[in-house]
Formats: C-alpha cells, sequence, structure tokens
C-alpha cells in the first residue's frame, strides 16, 4: 500500500461512520416532519368536520350567520369612507404621505389619506403599503368579522 492508499483508508474511516450518521438525522428529521404534517392535516380535518357537522346540524343558524356577515361587510364597504374619514378627524391615524397631520385635513383629502394610512400606506411608500383599497379592505374585513362574531352569539 502506498501513503495515498493509507490516507484514503484513514479518511474512509472517518468518514463512513460520520455519514451514516449525516443520513440518520436526515432520516429523522424527515420522520419528525411527516409525524407533523399528519398531526396539521389530522386537527384541521378534525375542524373541517366539526364546522361541517355544526352546519347540518343547524343550517338555520349557519344560513343566518353567513347573511348577518355578508350584510355587515357590505355596509361596512359602504361605510368605509365615511368610517375612515371619523378615525382621520378624531387624530387616529397619524399623517399622510405628505407629512401633513390627517386630522387637519378635510373633505376628499381627509377621506383619502385616512383610508390609505388604514391600508398601511399610499401607494409606493413601503411593501405593506396597500392604498386607499388596503384601508376599504380592512374596514370592510372588520365589519365582515364584527357581523359573523355578534350573530353567531345571538342566534
Amino acid at each position: 500500500m502506498s501513503l495515498w492508499d493509507d490516507i484514503l483508508w484513514e479518511i474512509s474511516g472517518v468518514m463512513e461512520p460520520l455519514g451514516e450518521k449525516i443520513f440518520s438525522a436526515g432520516f429523522s428529521a424527515l420522520d419528525a416532519t411527516d409525524k407533523a404534517v399528519s398531526k396539521g392535516i389530522d386537527v384541521v380535518g378534525g375542524g373541517l368536520d366539526s364546522a361541517i357537522e355544526a352546519i347540518q346540524d343547524n343550517p338555520w343558524k349557519a344560513a343566518a350567520i353567513a347573511a348577518a356577515t355578508v350584510v355587515t361587510g357590505g355596509a361596512a364597504f359602504i361605510a368605509a369612507p365615511v368610517i375612515a374619514a371619523a378615525a382621520g378627524g378624531a387624530g387616529l391615524l397619524g399623517a399622510a404621505s405628505t407629512g401633513t397631520a390627517i386630522s387637519t385635513l378635510y373633505g376628499a383629502a381627509l377621506t383619502n389619506a385616512s383610508l390609505a394610512a388604514i391600508g398601511g400606506g399610499a401607494l409606493g411608500t413601503g411593501a405593506m403599503a396597500t392604498g386607499m383599497a388596503g384601508g376599504t379592505t380592512v374596514i370592510t374585513t372588520a365589519g365582515m368579522a364584527a357581523g359573523a362574531a355578534v350573530s353567531s352569539t345571538v342566534v
């Protein structure tokens, strides 16, 4: 055997057990991931089964909750400019993208700046800024959630 063969023999003696440990750790990680995903699927599936069963047991209540959610969401969508302007006029929203305090604005400027502030800022001012459309969406979603929550406790 040459020196090179001796070196390769020594390296293989170190690398082989190391490779087995890495291989074993990889399979352990895959097994843990499989178990976690399976548990998640079981939880979500169980939740869906419960929801479907509740709807089948109480179809009128489910319909009332859905109707209240649609009605309050629609009302919030229509009232979004007024709601936003009220919040902006009360000084709850800070400054517009121009740097002007929203509470000092009036009319369309107050409404637009307020909706944009609720939407995360004017378009183009940041990665999360969704502008007036985002503000309208936030208010509409909040209205829908409120309708669903209230109707599910009342009905």
